[in-house]
């Protein structure tokens, strides 16, 4: 049986702090999400997966089907059933890949893109407020932990 980890020391009192803000920056996400899922009509796999799309795009990287998948845990046939809710929805385009005849695509439309960054702009407004007033060496450290904090969780 896993003891429950106790902090001895200063520095393990700050990680201590540190995973509490981290499970509250989490659950505020959550909300933020639960709330995104009900103006949207939208189930928490839908957003997912659009969520992943706005993120990839952002990269400069394509989507498969498979991708979105592989992403969300899903089996081909829900991801199947998933795409074209969104595709009916008016959220998504399957298209051809631009490389590969036989392969697919999966992008936003001009209008889901509008809508999901009409209704994230104001909190993403209020996020570079709240970063506004650090350091650029302070804000590396950050991009540092948060990317170790994901490499942590899903271990890429």
């Amino acid at each position: 049986m896993t003891q429950r980890w106790v902090p001895q020391t200063d520095h393990d009192h700050l990680m201590m702090e540190a995973m509490k803000a981290v499970r509250a920056f989490t659950d505020a996400m959550d909300r933020m999400h639960g709330d995104l899922r009900g103006d949207m009509g939208m189930n928490a796999t839908d957003l997912a997966a659009m969520r992943m799309l706005i993120l990839r795009e952002q990269r400069g990287e394509l989507v498969k089907p498979h991708d979105i998948a592989k992403h969300l845990s899903i089996t081909s046939a829900s991801t199947t059933k998933l795409l074209e809710r969104l595709e009916e929805s008016g959220h998504l385009q399957r298209l051809p890949h631009p490389t590969d005849r036989r392969a697919r695509i999966v992008v936003l439309t001009e209008d889901a893109r509008a809508e999901f960054y009409r209704r994230f702009g104001e909190r993403m407004r209020k996020m570079r407020g709240a970063m506004s007033g650090y350091e650029v060496d302070e804000l590396k450290v950050v991009v540092r932990f948060l990317s170790e904090m994901e490499e942590a969780l899903v271990g890429r």
